[in-house]
């Protein structure tokens, strides 16, 4: 299932690049911040800071619609600071690191502010956790706790700034969830069942190459050159 949505994704990415004609194709270098939290898990608030980094590939097909596919290593997870002072502190922290291959739509309105919507796939590379400040040594990678691989929704909003940099604001939500645990619950006490769901904001500047040179070969109807 992993490697079928992972060849789709390509697959998508590889016809959108072959059927522009007379367009040049803009890289980007991407560096941001992840503010995230686990749905389902008793830990509430996008308390969970990580890095969102990488590049990206960009296909207009004029000077409003444009199609991107990134390759990202982003850290999602959740936390929760000590509440109490005895040796069940109440702290909790999960880290769920991925490298991920987001597909978007763009829609670039006045060559100011660009909406994009799409999806992206995730293969988890890391996992760790820590409950009352100790280390959970059973969740691993190898455990099948957590599921080897995230499926995204992406709503995205850039921005901008200068010439070639951007400031970009995306959410993403898990589609299916990534964990089924037990889960003691708060107002009742009692142990639940949840499925959990990565949720996140995320805040990035994109740095785009040869968007002058883009525009140039649209304009002129030349092939594509690289």
């Amino acid at each position: 299932m992993i490697n079928r949505i992972a060849g789709v994704l390509l697959l998508i990415a590889v016809i959108s690049v072959q059927s522009v004609s007379g367009q040049r194709i803009m890289g980007a270098a991407i560096v941001g911040l992840n503010a995230t939290q686990v749905d389902g898990d008793e830990v509430y608030g996008y308390k969970k800071f990580g890095m969102n980094a990488g590049v990206s590939a960009i296909v207009p097909f004029n000077n409003k619609w444009s199609v991107s596919v990134e390759n990202i290593y982003s850290e999602k997870g959740a936390h929760q600071r000590a509440r109490y002072l005895d040796s069940l502190d109440g702290s909790y922290g999960l880290k769920l690191n991925y490298v991920e291959i987001p597909l978007m739509l763009h829609f670039t309105d006045k060559d100011i502010v660009t909406f994009g919507a799409g999806m992206s796939w995730g293969r988890l590379v890391k996992v760790w956790e820590q409950r009352n400040g100790y280390e959970m040594p059973s969740t691993t990678l190898e455990s099948g706790i957590y599921r080897s691989s995230d499926l995204n929704l992406l709503l995205d909003v850039r921005f901008r700034v200068f010439e070639r940099l951007r400031f970009n604001t995306r959410y993403a939500y898990s589609i299916r969830p990534i964990a089924t645990r037990e889960i003691i619950d708060s107002k009742t006490g009692r142990p639940n069942i949840r499925d959990q769901y990565n949720g996140l904001f995320t805040f990035r500047l994109i740095y785009v190459f040869n968007e002058r040179l883009s525009r140039e070969s649209r304009r002129q109807g030349q092939q594509p050159q690289f």
